[in-house]
């Protein structure tokens, strides 16, 4: 078995996330799709979050996640899912015409 180890624990926690777009709408292809997955990749290294899984579609996301035993599954999500959905609306304006507030729900909150 593949475990983490902290400074003064061992642990194997994992996290199977699904979300969707708001309103599901097939925002996530071509370079959106790229640069999502680019962002969540770049989130979950600098908060040591181990990804070992992971599928992007044109209206929705899975992840299957390691992470440390300190950092709760909404934390996590709160991360990932606010993080990219910021820089998102920087990368790409023309989204905001369609969102006007978050990409990934109404719960997202910038980090």
């Amino acid at each position: 078995m593949d475990y983490r180890y902290g400074s003064h624990t061992i642990f194997k926690k994992q996290y199977h996330f699904v979300f969707v777009t708001k309103y599901r709408y097939e925002v996530l292809s071509g370079d959106i799709g790229l640069k999502v997955r680019e962002l969540i990749r770049q989130t979950c290294e600098a908060f040591e979050i181990e990804i070992l899984k992971g599928g992007v579609s044109q209206d929705h996301l899975h992840i299957l996640v390691s992470a440390p035993p300190n950092m709760a599954p909404s934390e996590i999500m709160r991360r990932i899912k606010g993080r990219t959905s910021a820089k998102l609306f920087e990368s790409f304006p023309e989204l905001k015409k369609r969102y006007w507030g978050a990409i990934f729900g109404h719960e997202d909150t910038f980090v």
